[in-house]
């Protein structure tokens, strides 16, 4: 993120098709060329409308998620050990055994799979309005397109209270497994919603009351404190390029993270990580 903070100085997508689980067999799941679909490389694919869930807290969550369409749970024989003893309702859809270098070969070699992967419906995102119903800030990505920093500013969002996260949708990753596993679970929690034009939506989040903030060069310092009677969307920008000059046009004022002189910038989800916790810490 291309933020150059101020700075202290000296301190609903089509469904699957009809029929049985997609997915591979439990004795001889295909390779990542025959899947076809998005992925290749051993990356995980799936039919339209789904996607395979990977990870321990990434499918624990999803099996609690009764919002979820389950397809198809693959498991090793210690996986499934761990979540029947993880998960207090039991099974909500019955386990297929199968070996750890299938799982390899379906979510990839680099896939930190812990033994299990979960085929789901991709989630339908509840409307804007539905969202704000509920108390919290709002996270608004401007081009933001990696899905590990995705991910991973998700699972701030849901530990510091964020009602969503809203990104335009020509720029947003795909739900993946990748992206759910570095929410570690927060996929299921907080809605990530795509929208079609960003400034329309900063727009409307300010006709429902709230205070848009856009975090980047040339203002104040972020202070939790003066937004404590405002409820707030925190707008973050891409890698390098920053926040676009229509959405800070859009936003009703710009400020930086308090930052050691000696650092420029943060990578994206550690300043969305930043930014919340001083927004949640004085709620």
């Amino acid at each position: 993120m291309n933020m150059r903070p101020s700075r202290r100085r000296g301190g609903p997508p089509a469904g699957p098709p009809a029929g049985p689980p997609a997915g591979p067999s439990a004795s001889s799941p295909r390779s990542a060329s025959d899947r076809g679909g998005r992925g290749g490389r051993g990356a995980a694919s799936a039919p339209r409308g789904t996607c395979w869930l990977y990870g321990q807290h990434a499918v624990q969550a999803a099996l609690e998620n009764p919002a979820r369409k389950l397809r198809q749970l693959l498991v090793t024989a210690e996986a499934q050990e761990t979540l029947a003893a993880r998960l207090e309702g039991g099974f909500p859809i019955q386990p297929v055994r199968t070996e750890r270098g299938a799982l390899d070969t379906l979510c990839g070699p680099d896939a930190v799979h812990q033994g299990m992967a979960l085929l789901v419906d991709v989630l339908t995102p509840p409307d804007l309005d539905t969202v704000l119903e509920q108390p919290g800030p709002v996270l608004v990505l401007d081009q933001v397109t990696d899905p590990r920093n995705i991910g991973a500013i998700l699972r701030s969002a849901a530990a510091f209270g964020a009602v969503a996260v809203v990104m335009q949708d020509r720029n947003a990753p795909e739900e993946t497994g990748t992206l759910a596993r570095a929410a570690s679970g927060a996929l299921e929690i907080v809605p990530l919603i795509r929208v079609v034009n960003l400034s329309r939506v900063l727009d409307a989040l300010k006709s429902r009351g709230l205070w848009v903030v856009g975090l980047d060069a040339g203002g104040g310092v972020l202070d939790g404190a003066s937004f404590h009677q405002r409820r707030v969307a925190l707008v973050l920008g891409a890698e390098g390029a920053g926040l676009r000059r229509l959405t800070r046009e859009h936003c009703d004022e710009i400020a930086g993270l308090a930052m050691d002189s000696r650092m420029e910038s943060l990578n994206v989800s550690n300043a969305a990580a930043v930014a919340l916790y001083e927004m949640f810490r004085h709620r």
